[in-house]
């Protein structure tokens, strides 16, 4: 059961239907401006979200009008990254903090998943097809690897990915065989595509920008062929919109007006949104050459849609895109509170040093780029058990010159630019 399900009819009169997108504010989690990670549905009633930061799962069965808090552990223990489902009854959720949770009973219950291989510390995508097949892939963070279970999560495979990514963030299966998965490596983002059910993998698309990381994916057919995938890049470059119209043999890539894109989700070949951790919903209805802010959404991560007319996403809230004019009482997000690094002194002598501030339980990424934006070594990979600040410092035996840092964590990216100066 795929994240994109119905087969999209194209007809003239669709570009005229007022399509909006609407908040929800029975689920609107306001506190540290944290998000939701991801949302699915089986089918335009049924669904469920995942809140990152605070462990929760709420599902609705009446499209979004009503949302039942299913689970929720304590905030800050495990990061809720994604919750896919075979069927009403069977699914799962993956976290950050080696935590794999499955229900039987359609989300009432959970348990852990006791069975899973070594070494996987983190599921940052899952994809579920079929009567009993799932994968998923981990992690932003790196390693890369994929598990795979072919009886509904009772046994698992595992997947070493390290040949073709040193980082995977989306999976996404047409079939049980057939399917793509994206993320990274040491030459920028990447996506793969397999054809025998994650047993050989083909690279088919690379941006060659070291640090990017292609975050989403979308299948608009459901048949594998016109494919999209957001491309979350480096400051000061802009993040991009990937499109491949013949099952990923070739690609066109477009800028999107913001650095840190991550959702992506279309309608038509032509209509669509996407956004990021600093922005909300941007449309475009050119194929990506324009793009408008449409004033809704914000800590985008997530964009489902059901079929030409019906959407769900997921961010600071979930949203729902529909022709319906959907009643809202007033309705503000807090702006979302960035990744807050300091780097001291500058210019750098011998030592790098940073002061990191951590809201809540988080996972860091630091990275150490020249000035033309060419990786030149990851400093540091560290998991953040709650809030705190947090110090690093690191030898620095390279030659006078500017440098960046970039720091990548749960809630955003943040690059700062210093000089190693010649007078050290």
């Amino acid at each position: 059961m795929k994240k994109y399900y119905a087969l999209l009819v194209l007809v003239s009169s669709f570009m005229s239907a007022q399509l909006q997108w609407t908040p929800f504010t029975n689920v609107y989690e306001n506190e540290n401006d944290q998000r939701y990670d991801d949302v699915f549905f089986l089918n335009e009633n049924t669904g469920w979200a995942a809140n990152g930061y605070y462990s929760k799962v709420y599902k609705t069965t009446d499209g979004g009008a009503n949302w039942n808090l299913q689970l929720e552990l304590e905030a800050g223990n495990a990061y809720f990254r994604n919750i896919e489902f075979l069927n009403e009854n069977i699914g799962f959720v993956g976290t950050l903090n080696n935590v794999f949770l499955k229900t039987i009973d359609g989300g009432t219950n959970w348990a852990p998943v006791t069975n899973l291989p070594d070494n996987v510390p983190a599921i940052c995508g899952l994809s579920a097809v079929g009567a009993s097949t799932i994968y998923g892939c981990g992690a932003y963070f790196s390693p890369a690897y994929i598990i795979k279970s072919v009886d509904s999560g009772d046994n698992w495979q595992f997947i070493d990915m390290s040949a073709y990514a040193n980082a995977l963030v989306e999976i996404l299966f047409i079939d049980e065989n057939t399917g793509f998965a994206s993320g990274k490596n040491d030459n920028g983002g990447v996506i793969l595509k397999t054809i025998d059910g994650g047993a050989n993998w083909t690279p088919l698309y690379n941006t060659g920008i070291p640090g990017e990381y292609v975050w989403k994916l979308q299948d608009l057919d459901a048949n594998g062929q016109v494919l999209f995938g957001s491309v979350e890049s480096v400051s000061p470059l802009l993040g991009k919109l990937v499109k491949s119209i013949d099952g990923g043999a070739n690609w066109v890539s477009k800028e999107v007006p913001d650095t840190d894109i991550q959702a992506v989700g279309f309608v038509t070949e032509t209509h669509g949104w996407m956004g990021g951790h600093a922005t909300g919903l941007l449309e475009t209805t050119d194929g990506g050459d324009t793009w408008t802010d449409t004033g809704v959404g914000s800590n985008m991560n997530r964009i489902v849609v059901v079929n030409d007319h019906l959407a769900y996403a997921s961010g600071t809230t979930i949203y729902k895109l529909t022709e319906q004019n959907l009643s809202v009482p007033d309705f503000t997000e807090s702006p979302r509170k960035p990744l807050v690094a300091s780097l001291s002194p500058n210019p750098v002598k011998d030592k790098l040093n940073l002061s990191v501030a951590f809201i809540g339980a988080d996972h860091l990424v630091i990275e150490l780029y020249d000035s033309t934006g060419k990786l030149i070594k990851q400093l540091k990979r560290d998991a953040i058990d709650g809030a705190s600040v947090k110090n690093y410092s690191f030898d620095f035996p390279y030659a006078s010159g500017v440098y960046v840092v970039n720091l990548h964590s749960n809630t955003g990216r943040q690059s700062i630019k210093f000089v190693k100066s010649a007078n050290f």
